[in-house]
């Protein structure tokens, strides 16, 4: 997996994770049906860059941003692993094709929140050393806002997969509150750091429900291990015929004689500047030569008569195509 920027072994041990995906305790029900999630893993390391470019302008400094190892657990044992305080739960109700497609959740921190709030208002960042019990109006109005930040990125970086579109709901504190979500519920766990210079780092949760990813089966696991497909020849043999009907323009050179500046200031209508026109021309298309050929007429109009092909169209055409 290739993150947006490498964490330090001290930042990947700053929060504790779950059960690993690929580790399933015999006898236990399978909570991931998928098998490999690898797709969703390099799904997560193109997400970094958006979450880095969401948190950046907001943070007022350069931040690296990297995408931990997922994992699938059930909503009550990932929320008995975090720690407690001030917690913002923001649903993102998901959509594909304008019909409902289930229910993301992203996870912030109570202090990193404060924390964006007054920096948004021209402070330094400060949060309050002990954390009040609830958000202020403000502070629900900032999370709700980064969801709305978010839901492009996310769009984005599912777009391969599957075309899913992603709204910022109502922030909650309680994640019993949150409703077409259940404590047994099994979710796909996407953690992303967000470090400033040596600062600890903080973590934003992305959770997607395995019911809601179950429809795209196939491409969770297909895009990974399937090979690449084959140009349809259909396509391939419009796209030949398309471009052999580009019209390009064809000029030729006869001659580029030198003069003076004295004569060409000096120049005045009626005066003749001579010319030698050598046995072979070159017949030029835009910057590249074609050809050579010698001056003649043909049908009683000028004309050039090719005599070396200079450019191997055929072959250059066909590795362009290619």
């Amino acid at each position: 997996m290739v993150n947006e920027a490498s964490a330090t072994a001290d930042e990947r041990r700053g929060r504790a994770r779950g059960v690993s995906a690929q580790h399933v305790a015999l006898g236990a029900t399978n909570l991931n049906p998928f098998g490999d999630l690898h797709t969703v893993q390099h799904l997560s390391a193109r997400l970094a860059r958006g979450v880095r470019g969401v948190f950046e302008p907001l943070l007022r400094r350069e931040c690296r941003t990297w995408a931990e190892p997922l994992v699938v657990q059930r909503l009550a044992d990932y929320r008995a692993e975090r720690p407690d305080g001030l917690t913002a739960w923001l649903p993102m109700a998901m959509t594909l094709g304008g019909a409902p497609a289930g229910q993301a959740l992203a996870v912030l921190d109570g202090r990193f929140v404060l924390e964006l709030l007054d920096l948004f208002f021209g402070g330094t960042g400060h949060a309050p050393t002990q954390l009040p019990t609830e958000f202020t109006p403000a502070a629900e109005v900032m999370v709700t806002q980064l969801g709305k930040l978010l839901a492009e990125p996310m769009r984005a970086a599912w777009e391969p997969l599957a075309r899913l579109t992603f709204t910022a709901g109502h922030v909650e504190l309680n994640p019993a509150m949150l409703a077409n979500l259940d404590a047994d519920d099994a979710l796909v766990i996407t953690r992303f750091g967000i470090a400033v210079d040596t600062a600890k780092p903080v973590f934003l949760d992305l959770l997607y429900p395995v019911s809601a990813l179950k429809p795209h089966g196939p491409s969770l696991t297909g895009k990974v291990h399937g090979k690449t497909a084959e140009p349809d020849p259909t396509w391939r043999n419009g796209l030949t015929r398309a471009v052999m009907d580009v019209r390009f323009p064809i000029r030729s050179v006869l001659a580029e004689p030198m003069v003076s500046l004295s004569l060409l200031m000096g120049l005045k209508e009626g005066d003749v500047i001579p010319i030698n026109v050598g046995s072979d021309v070159p017949v030029m298309v835009g910057g590249d030569r074609l050809a050579l050929g010698t001056v003649g007429t043909s049908n009683g109009k000028a004309a050039i008569k090719l005599n070396t092909i200079c450019y191997d169209i055929d072959s250059d055409f066909r590795g362009n195509l290619q």
